[in-house]
């Protein structure tokens, strides 16, 4: 599925592939091959670059050919309520075109729709470029700061009562954090690149009119992705010490259990013995006794408590 777009003075027009101006805007989410295959014929832009995007394991990073440019970066996406995931996004800009490609719709674009027309402009690529960065960046804070909430949430709940269900969305959070981390890191090292490559390559200069404006913006992305990357970091080692903690307390209680359940063995065992003593069919003291029965529970009784208090007295119970 793809649509094009092209920003006019009063709106934004929605266009068909044979009516295909310049300054156009092809957003293409999750193509067939016979979609591609006609873009690419119409544009001219290389299939290899189209479909870059379309392998859900593939690195951020910028190829420039024959006068194309791939921006392939690394968008954060919401699975669920409490599930995160990243997503490659192509960007690929020409003299005349530029064209986003996704496996899935995504929030990153979203916010660029005919009704906000007035927030971006289809003919400007390099500022339209630099606002898909900046949206993907403010996106990535966005949703560590929800993830960091979550962990706070989590971390009340533990406090109360450690369930496996707790646990199992706290490994949940932290995998969500890791691939924030990889994704990050090697968006900002695109950022970088775009910044060195602005003025040093002269493959960039037909394809990416940088006015000052749009160099604000760029090194806003970058400031916005250095952000993201420091309270990862930072949220990454809260949790690891959290998780860290919590399986010391899970440990901890483990202990205590198995240390009361040994005291209670101990003085289980002393009436056990004590009744297998007088239970053997020889002579043993008491055995004409009336109330035998008596006499030994209560020595029984006696020690055990006699035990009982000196674990008490070391803590075992």
């Amino acid at each position: 599925m793809y649509k094009i777009y092209n920003s006019t003075t009063t709106g934004m027009d929605e266009l068909e592939l044979e009516a295909l101006s310049k300054g156009s805007w092809i957003n293409v989410v999750s193509p067939t091959s016979d979609e591609l295959s006609e873009i690419s014929a119409k544009t001219g832009i290389q299939m290899d670059f189209l479909t870059a995007a379309l392998d859900d394991e593939e690195k951020s990073r910028i190829e420039i050919e024959e006068g194309q440019m791939l921006v392939l970066i690394d968008i954060p996406l919401l699975r669920s309520n409490n599930d995160y995931d990243t997503l490659p996004l192509g960007i690929i800009v020409t003299v005349n075109y530029i064209v986003t490609v996704c496996l899935e719709v995504n929030a990153v674009l979203a916010d660029f729709a005919v009704q906000n027309y007035k927030l971006f402009s289809t003919y400007k690529k390099t500022r339209f470029l630099f606002q898909i960065l900046y949206k993907s960046a403010t996106l990535y804070l966005k949703y560590i700061r929800n993830i960091n909430r979550r962990t706070d949430e989590l971390e009340q709940h533990l406090r109360k009562s450690m369930e496996n269900a707790e646990l199992f969305n706290l490994l949940d959070v932290q995998k969500s954090l890791t691939f924030f981390s990889a994704s990050l890191r090697s968006n900002y090292i695109v950022t970088e690149k775009l910044l060195r490559l602005r003025s040093t390559s002269q493959q960039m200069r037909p394809l990416l009119k940088i006015y000052e404006e749009d160099e604000d913006l760029l090194e806003d992305v970058i400031i916005e992705y250095k952000q993201a990357i420091e309270m990862v970091e930072m949220y990454s080692h809260i949790l690891n010490s959290m998780m860290e903690v919590f399986a010391s307390i899970i440990n901890n209680n483990m202990n205590l259990v198995m240390k009361f359940l040994a005291g209670v063995t101990i003085l289980l065992a002393i009436p056990t013995v004590l009744s297998g003593l007088w239970g053997m069919n020889v002579p043993v003291p008491f055995a004409n006794e009336p109330n035998a029965f008596f006499l030994v529970s209560g020595i029984a009784i006696v020690i055990a408590g006699s035990f009982a208090y000196f674990l008490w007295r070391k803590n075992m119970f």
